[in-house]
């Protein structure tokens, strides 16, 4: 089973690789006690390693499949060395992702026949929604596409004027109004100008208050319908953006928006910042919504598309 070839530039790598570093450290300092003195694998050492996942922010359900598939192994197997089991566990989590449709990606792209490709972001204030859009923004320009932006997170004042430091900063127009405005009439003028200029991607900021799904739910449902006017079946996307460094709150905000909106796609940011990187195999698996992007640094270029393959060589890279 080999999941593992080169698919990155080295540079693209460099920077995933650097952006696990504190993930995977923890993570292989925890796997190392829980493995001291042992040289096969057996129900104490799975046991260990049940914790270590866990520990990891993999999430509870996540890890009872990979011990499962381990225990598997070592069934069939009959003896297993306690050295094998990085090796074992990269290809069992490669291989658990594999059943997602998540993560295949190695370059930021839209479909041929979608024109505009409408992305509606959503997430609560303080995940980095606005600079994962900036980013996102950035990237796609840079692939050679032209970009609109959509400020329909008319709920904060400071949002609106982030979004426009991104805009300028990238050299993408934005399409806004004031604050207070209807941000369903926000996204309606951003289609309709996107359409107006033959632009190949739109990225529509929405409000990240969570505090009444209701109404939450009510706004994005209006946003969508008024979009629709314009451009049939859009939104393409909506992208919910997660802070990794948040780990089992993650799993919490994921399972609040897919109540509150269809979901199709998730961006992991800040996963530099932390130990919790493990969140991102965990909230792949359990909701299987593809992981589309993921943020592994401050700097402009640090927001890569997640490819499952490169992502779990990262993790267990020693």
């Amino acid at each position: 089973m080999n999941f593992f070839k080169k698919i990155f530039s080295s540079e693209k790598k460099e920077t995933l690789d650097k952006g696990l570093e504190q993930t995977k450290t923890s993570f292989f300092s925890k796997l190392t006690k829980a493995v001291a003195g042992k040289s096969k694998v057996d129900d104490e050492v799975l046991d260990n390693l049940e914790e270590v996942l866990v520990s990891s922010d993999v999430g509870v359900n996540t890890t009872l499949k990979i011990i499962k598939r381990i225990e598997e192994r070592v069934a069939n197997d009959k003896y297993l060395g306690t050295d094998e089991l990085n090796q074992i566990l990269r290809e069992e989590i490669a291989s658990l992702l594999s059943e997602t449709k998540s993560g295949e990606e190695t370059e930021f792209k839209i479909p041929a026949n979608k024109k505009p490709y409408v992305i509606m972001v959503v997430g609560v204030n303080g995940v980095g929604k606005t600079t994962t859009i900036g980013k996102l923004a950035y990237q796609f320009k840079k692939a050679g596409y032209s970009v609109v932006l959509g400020a329909a997170d008319t709920f904060r004042a400071a949002a609106i004027d982030q979004l426009q430091i991104w805009a300028d900063r990238v050299g993408v127009p934005i399409v806004k109004q004031q604050m207070g405005s209807d941000p369903a009439s926000v996204a309606f003028d951003t289609l309709q100008s996107a359409v107006a200029q033959n632009a190949d991607v739109v990225i529509i900021d929405t409000a990240g208050r969570l505090h009444n799904k209701v109404g939450l739910m009510n706004e994005l449902s209006k946003v969508k319908k008024v979009m629709q006017k314009v451009v049939e079946d859009t939104p393409n996307d909506v992208l919910l953006v997660l802070d990794g460094s948040t780990g089992q709150n993650a799993f919490e905000q994921a399972t609040q928006f897919t109540a509150a909106t269809e979901v199709t796609c998730l961006a992991v940011t800040k996963l530099d910042g932390t130990a919790k990187g493990g969140v991102v195999i965990g909230i792949s698996d359990q909701f299987q919504i593809p992981v589309k992007y993921i943020g592994v640094g401050e700097k402009i270029e640090d927001l890569q598309v997640f490819n499952k393959y490169e992502f779990v060589d990262s993790f267990f890279k020693k």
